[in-house]
């Protein structure tokens, strides 16, 4: 049957083959020149990000290429070491398993399709990618089509690396092409997107059994303690709001703040949004989605700050907007948005602040600020979200040797540190067994009643309650064995 992208993933998939059987330490060298590269044409990449969604270059390369780059560094210092092959200890064998050797190496998955996002082009792209080369697999990249030209600059940069062309594949980038790629004859997918169109690719890849990174949408949850720093919280509250115009999917959407707190904190936010000018966002969907939520919430009791003039649905222009104590049932604490819209609610007790937070069903970050760092942690714990930041915001989550995904209707897998890596492979178990000992293999062909009691000797001899069922066990064993003789 003819799938999607035949020619392109036949030949990755040829290529493929050829690389896998690499080392880690070859498959690394052109990993050293991509990150060169990227500080080569750092100008050129900040040019191409500006024409496609319009972020400026000191955004760019605070937030696209030195994530990115560290993240490249992280692969040549660890990778060789994460996917080595890892031998079995024989103290952990079981007595029945007596002459086996067992290691567990890490396989490429074999051609994985990467369904690319846009509002962190370089960052979110170049490590899933070099992630899966550098396991041994071969790519399929669909990137997004509201980023065309930084995609085409980034799948340069990959060959002038010195990655295959047939190993790294571009595919057009249109709306349809990841519906299409879910079809296609890959063997895992890596997407990046929103929770809509992650389930409908979730859905998908089940009934073909094709397995899946998925990091979908946020709703981020900020905690503002009683004891917490609250310029520090206004200022990351404001930051994690219009970073990037608020596309961000681990942006700052709901701060829960202490009530004696709240008014202190509200008038150290205030003047940030009261000054702040419009937003122009990628996508008019975003900004009619956000009056929408809007409206929604004053309608439910919240009170609106930002800047003077409204949000106009008729261009992708959003003035940063910051919703106070609005109802619980209002959309504003439920649902996944992508423009720089928040709300702020005050709590009495933590307990009903995390309860509220839990309403929503996405799970991608959090942030604590506290100075009792400790009491943080264990407020942490309580948080149902792949990550938490304790006193900043977003930031922390790009450290490359960390892991990165969510939980919830914000997906699964995680992409990024040691865990990452690791998902771009299957693990395989090879066993060796020496020597001729094989009693397993003579009951089937001729059962022996003195092997009951050996196993049930073994069996009490290993995991008894203590000395007497040890010593009961081994005596059990060896009547078995008299009689087997």
């Amino acid at each position: 049957m003819t799938t999607p992208f035949t020619p392109e993933v036949a030949a990755c998939r040829s290529a493929q083959q050829s690389w896998s059987r690499l080392s880690v330490r070859e498959r690394l060298k052109p990993i050293r020149e991509l990150r060169h590269l990227l500080v080569d044409r750092t100008n050129e990449i900040c040019e191409v990000v500006a024409a496609d969604i319009g972020r400026p270059a000191t955004e760019v390369i605070g937030t696209e290429l030195l994530p990115t780059t560290a993240a490249l560094k992280f692969l040549e210092q660890r990778a060789d070491r994460i996917l080595k092959p890892r031998k079995v200890a024989g103290r952990l064998r079981p007595t029945w398993l007596m002459g086996c050797r067992d290691v567990v190496y890490h396989r490429p998955w074999g051609v994985v399709g990467v369904i690319g996002t846009w509002n962190y082009p370089v960052f979110l792209n170049v490590g899933q990618i070099a992630s899966a080369l550098v396991a041994g697999n071969g790519v399929v990249w669909k990137p997004s089509e509201n980023a065309l030209r930084t995609a085409d600059l980034t799948h340069r940069l990959f060959l002038e690396a010195g990655f295959p062309s047939e190993l790294f594949a571009k595919l057009p980038a249109t709306r349809e092409g990841g519906s299409q790629l879910a079809e296609a004859d890959v063997d895992h997918i890596v997407f990046t997107g929103s929770d809509r169109v992650g389930r409908k690719l979730a859905a998908r890849l089940g009934e073909r059994l094709i397995p899946s990174t998925l990091e979908l949408s946020g709703c981020d949850a900020m905690f503002v303690l009683e004891d917490a720093n609250l310029p520090m919280a206004a200022k990351a509250t404001w930051f994690g709001l219009v970073l990037n115009r608020g596309q961000t999917c681990i942006a700052v959407r709901r701060v829960f703040v202490h009530r004696s707190k709240m008014a202190e904190f509200v008038e150290f936010l205030r003047p940030l949004a009261e000054a702040a000018k419009p937003l122009s966002l990628v996508t008019p969907g975003q900004v009619e989605q956000s009056a929408r939520l809007i409206d929604d919430a004053v309608k439910h009791g919240a009170t609106a700050i930002r800047g003077t003039g409204i949000p106009a649905c008729a261009s992708n222009q959003l003035r940063p907007t910051i919703l106070l104590d609005a109802s619980p049932d209002a959309a504003i604490y439920l649902e996944a948005s992508f423009a720089p819209v928040l709300a702020v609610i005050s709590f009495d007790r933590i307990d009903n602040a995390v309860s509220l937070a839990a309403r929503s069903p996405f799970g991608l970050s959090a942030s604590i600020f506290s100075q009792d760092t400790d009491a943080a942690r264990e407020l942490a714990a309580r948080i149902p979200s792949g990550s938490v930041v304790i006193n900043d915001v977003i930031a922390a989550t790009a450290h490359p040797a960390t892991p990165f995904g969510g939980r919830g209707a914000s997906g699964w897998g995680v992409t990024q540190g040691p865990e990452g890596l690791l998902a771009m492979t299957v693990p395989q178990v090879v066993t060796v067994r020496k020597g001729t000992f094989r009693p397993h293999l003579d009951e089937t062909a001729s059962p022996d009643p003195a092997t009951h009691d050996i196993m049930r000797g073994l069996l009490r001899a290993t995991h008894g309650r203590g000395f007497r069922d040890w010593v009961g066990g081994i005596r059990e064993m060896i009547r078995g064995i008299r009689r087997k003789k």
